[in-house]
């Protein structure tokens, strides 16, 4: 009885010690890899801002964004350029932390994200480089409810910040082939050349049934077919971004000379 007893003890000792070593495996590949993760995580963010304004060439993503993109901080309040170095400011953690976001009421909340960051990056881009101070499109990044996910996308806008020049939604949880044709090419197609805002700078973008939209509109879109809920939910993240809670304050300074200066 007593050999069976310690046979036992030292077997249940070997399977703690294994599970011990190998947490500790574990958590030093999960620390060891998280420098690698946020790098493939920025580059990614990199690529998808190229591919809004279609500059993205070849393989060197760094090197393209760092030659045609300069990263700012807006304050989204009063749509000032802040002082701040957007490299080291995470923009997803702001957006739920309670000391750099406010929480929206409801009838503000029509994309459905519950609490705004009180500050957000935008991106300039410059079609002929940064150091020419030329700024060609401005990309601002989007996020609202779909039918059952929160749909994260860059809008790109002319310098007149108004002209849509590409949208690319670029992570979401929306059921492919139906609301998932967000990211189909030839349906993003149809926002090129439309007008974000109004002639009085109310958001104009409005999505409508599948075959609704007249071609020649400035703001009309066709919706998705089969997505009704996806479709709205596109709808209402342009409603909400580009209004008073969003960018609206910025791009109201972009359109009084802001970027003048790149």
């Amino acid at each position: 009885m007593s050999n069976n007893n310690e046979s036992i003890g030292k077997t249940f000792f070997v399977v703690i010690g294994l599970c011990l070593i190998c947490a500790i495996f574990v958590a030093a590949s999960a620390v060891g890899l998280r420098p690698k993760q946020a790098e493939n995580k920025l580059l990614d963010a990199q690529k998808n801002i190229l591919v809004a304004v279609g500059m993205l060439e070849g393989t060197d993503i760094k090197a393209q964004f760092d030659k045609h993109v300069q990263v700012r901080l807006v304050n989204l309040d009063t749509g000032d350029f802040v002082d701040q170095d957007p490299l080291t400011y995470d923009y997803r953690k702001m957006m739920k932390d309670p000391t750099g976001s406010i929480k929206l009421d409801e009838k503000d909340d029509v994309a459905k994200i519950k609490t705004r960051a009180n500050i957000a990056p935008v991106y300039l881009a410059y079609a002929e480089g940064v150091e020419s101070k030329k700024v060609s499109f401005v990309v601002l990044p989007i996020h609202g409810y779909g039918l059952w996910s929160t749909m994260h996308g860059f809008i790109a806008l002319d310098k007149d910040g108004n002209t849509i020049k590409g949208l690319n939604y670029y992570e979401h949880g929306e059921t492919p082939g139906l609301g998932g044709e967000i990211q189909n090419p030839t349906w993003v197609a149809q926002f090129v050349g439309k007008k974000l805002l109004d002639d009085a700078g109310n958001p104009a973008i409005k999505i409508l049934k599948p075959g609704n939209a007249i071609p020649t509109s400035a703001s009309d879109v066709d919706g998705l077919s089969g997505a009704t809920l996806t479709s709205k939910g596109v709808q209402n993240s342009f409603t909400f971004w580009a209004g008073a809670k969003g960018f609206a304050p910025f791009l109201t300074k972009v359109r009084q000379g802001a970027l003048n200066n790149g």
